[in-house]
Formats: structure tokens, sequence, C-alpha cells
């Protein structure tokens, strides 16, 4: 770290923008997957100044997410998602940013909801155009849709075997699931770029921008190409876009003490706050 470079802090203001991001993002990838099932089922309830999600069984868009920076959410609201995920069969997995309103932290522990886990939230200020970073033999480039299943199968099996390091984690999911979940978020607009390393297929990786912030969605690279630099070919391209998009800030979300927040670290993102996940069974 450069001697003169403050880290970046985060007060209410930056947190509420960052989780209306996110919740926008998981809006709009549950309702791509309710057009991908060409079906009724699921939901997006707004609730508390953020929003409830049921995309379908088991996904990773299941949640409420948003909450905290509106005020205090009603008995009366509460009861209404309660009971749309109990609906579902599905447990109500709430996303609460410690930046957020106390009070609803003792409300919700108060109605039976547990902790279940903790995720960071880490940044990065986009003030000056970021270098594109390419190692020798690596290329990176925006993914063209008939490259789609080569990208999702090296993204989605970099999801599926996450770090091991730092505190488990306390869900995981199916391939297919995740497979799914990268399809909506892409069909949600999330943008895709592959790496090529020696003009072979050597990672893959995401990004969404939304309101000056880029939310960096996922990146994996295959396990013959590993210590090569294509995972910091991969975040320099996104920065590099992303500020010339006019984003200010790049936002990536990882378990903590994980190797993803340790290698963020170390490309200078700051760790901003923490979610607790609460969990309130059917």
């Amino acid at each position: 770290m450069k001697a003169d470079r403050v880290p970046l802090f985060c007060g209410t203001a930056l947190a509420e923008r960052i989780e209306r991001a996110e919740a926008q993002l998981v809006a709009k990838g549950s309702e791509a997957a309710r057009r991908r099932r060409r079906d009724t089922a699921g939901f997006v309830i707004p609730f508390a100044g953020g929003l409830a999600s049921f995309a379908e069984e088991g996904s990773p868009l299941n949640k409420v997410a948003g909450l905290g920076f509106n005020g205090v959410p009603s008995a009366a609201a509460l009861d209404e998602i309660e009971r749309a995920f109990t609906a579902c069969g599905a447990p109500v997995q709430i996303e609460l940013a410690h930046l957020a309103d106390p009070a609803i932290g003792t409300l919700l522990t108060e109605r039976g909801y547990r902790l279940a886990s903790f995720e960071n939230v880490l940044g990065l200020a986009l003030q000056d155009e970021p270098e594109r970073i390419t190692p020798p033999g690596v290329e990176v480039r925006p993914s063209g849709d008939d490259e789609f299943e080569s990208w999702l199968d090296v993204v989605a099996d970099g999801v599926a075997h996450s770090d091991t390091q730092g505190v488990p984690q306390h869900e995981e999911f199916p391939r297919e699931v995740i497979e799914n979940a990268m399809r909506d978020f892409t069909a949600a607009g999330v943008r895709r770029y592959i790496a090529l390393r020696d003009g072979v297929l050597a990672g893959g990786a995401s990004m969404r921008m939304a309101e000056g912030i880029a939310q960096l969605t996922g990146a994996a690279t295959a396990p013959a190409h590993r210590r090569r630099g294509v995972q910091t070919a991969l975040l320099s391209a996104r920065l590099a876009d992303a500020a010339a998009a006019g984003c200010d800030i790049a936002v990536i979300t990882t378990p903590p003490a994980s190797k993803s927040q340790q290698n963020a670290q170390r490309r200078r993102f700051d760790l901003l706050y923490t979610r607790a996940i609460l969990v309130k069974l059917p």
C-alpha cells in the first residue's frame, strides 16, 4: 500500500447505495428466473426500502436484500413476506448490513430469526482509470453469445468449488442451481468476460454496473491455468471498463477471511461493512 493512500470510508449513505444496487440485481435476476421458467411462480415484494425475492427452489436469489435504510419494517410487512416464503416451502433469509438500523436486528431476533453466517462487502474507489494488466499470453475480452455455454461452464465450476479458507459458508448450491442463477444474472444485464491463455479458454468473470457502482459478480479460472495472472487480468479489465463507464466505486462480496477476501484486499479493496445472514425456518 502506498503511504499516501487513504482507505475508502463507508458511511451509511454509501452502504445504502450499495445495498440498493444489490437489491436491484436480486430483483432482476428473480424476474429473469420467472421468464426462464415461463410461469408465475416466485415473487419480488418491495419491503421496507429493500425487497423479498423467491426465484425458484434452492436458488441463491431466495432472500431479503436491501433492508435497513428506510425505517424498521412493520409487523404486518414481516408477516406478509414470512407467509410468502412459507407458501413456497422456503426459509426466510434476510441479509442485514451492520450499518443498518440496529432496531431491525432486535426485531428479527425477537421474531425467532437466528444468525446463520456473515459476508463481507469490500470496495475500491475508481478515482483514476485503472491500468489494464495483461500478462504474457493472456487476453481478456467480452464474451460473445456463441461462447455463453463455455463461459458458464468455467464460471459455474469455480463457484461450485468455492473457498475453503476462512469461515465456513452456511449454504452450498448444486451445480444446476448455480448455472440457472448465472443464466438469470446474464438475462438481467450482467456483462460477461472471458480470458484466453495462449488461445485457450482459461477463465471467466462478470460485472453489473448501476448507479455508479460496478458489482463484481463472480470470476473463476480453470485449474490448468491458475497462477498465470488470469484473475488479475479479468479484474483489471472490469475495473477499467467500469471507470470508463463513469462508475466511482467497484464492490465485491466475499465470505469472511476467505481467499477471495484476501485477494481483493491485495488489490487494494477495502472492507466496507459486513452483512449478517439471519434465517427463520418455515
